[in-house]
């Protein structure tokens, strides 16, 4: 276990730009992952995460056939699922056969693009689980130009989404466009997820999109301080894990995934023998 995690090699390979572009990847992605995920967990959307991921799959895997960019082809796949899921998800009874429909054509479209793709079996592997050299320097700048345009739009609408995602019934009454907001949010989170999947790859986006604002939620119920732990465990995680994959030459989302699994597991603990001393 310690030749697994050779700190010293760890150290060493620090010294690299593109070790450093992707930790730096790393931060902008758990910032805006954990910015979402309060949002994304109040209003029940874990299961559209992942049929988004699924698309942003379809387009990566695309990008590679035609020898473009995955990080494009990513975001054109997540932001077409959003829009698919936003629209015809209308009334709440239909969320999930709609995405359960939407996530099986897109696994299979991918799968066929994947057949299709002679190139390296690296690259079809790391965009299913994810890969430490995944991001490029252009990627890297799509990366951060993406999420600065998801936070600067979550911030106009942030207000009238939480309050529909708190109480949408009132948030009606009150004139809250609840349809328009909830095709915005869909797009802004299949965003987020295309960026997910260049690090963690598409099986395994909800450890950033999902399991941190899980873990916030066991421990407060206040949406300000939610987002806050939300996006201090994404770091944690995406970080955490990122150094610790270095050395072992492991995918990082086995790393990644394991953090964020032990972050949750604390915080239900804890939140547990609080309620018994209360």
């Amino acid at each position: 276990m310690e030749n697994f995690f050779d700190w010293g090699l760890t150290a060493d390979l620090l010294a690299y730009g593109f070790v450093r572009d992707m930790l730096l990847a790393g931060a902008v992605l758990g910032l805006v992952a954990g910015v979402l995920g309060p949002l994304v967990v109040s209003r029940r959307m874990a299961f559209a995460v992942h049929g988004t991921s699924e698309l942003a799959f379809t387009g990566g895997a695309a990008a590679l056939l035609l020898g473009v960019g995955v990080g494009y082809g990513a975001l054109a796949g997540s932001v077409v699922a959003a829009l698919l899921l936003g629209l015809l998800s209308g009334r709440e009874s239909d969320r999930d056969s709609v995405i359960g429909a939407v996530l099986a054509f897109g696994l299979g479209l991918g799968v066929l693009f994947q057949a299709l793709y002679s190139g390296r079996a690296a690259n079809k592997f790391g965009l299913l689980v994810g890969q430490v050299v995944s991001v490029g320097s252009t990627d890297l700048w799509l990366l951060v130009g993406s999420s600065a345009a998801v936070l600067a739009v979550l911030a106009l609408i942030y207000r009238p989404l939480l309050f529909a995602s708190v109480d949408p019934a009132v948030a009606l009454a009150r004139g809250v466009p609840l349809r328009a907001l909830a095709v915005v949010f869909a797009v802004l989170v299949g965003v987020a997820t295309a960026l997910s999947v260049q690090v963690v790859g598409a099986l395994l986006v909800l450890s950033l999109m999902i399991t941190p604002a899980a873990a916030a939620s066991r421990v407060t119920a206040s949406p300000l301080r939610a987002t806050v732990l939300a996006v201090v465990f994404a770091e944690v995680s995406v970080l955490g894990g990122m150094l610790l994959s270095l050395a072992p030459g492991m995918p990082v989302s086995v790393f990644v995934t394991a953090v964020s699994f032990l972050i949750y597991l604390v915080c239900r603990f804890a939140s547990r023998k609080r309620e018994r001393v209360h």
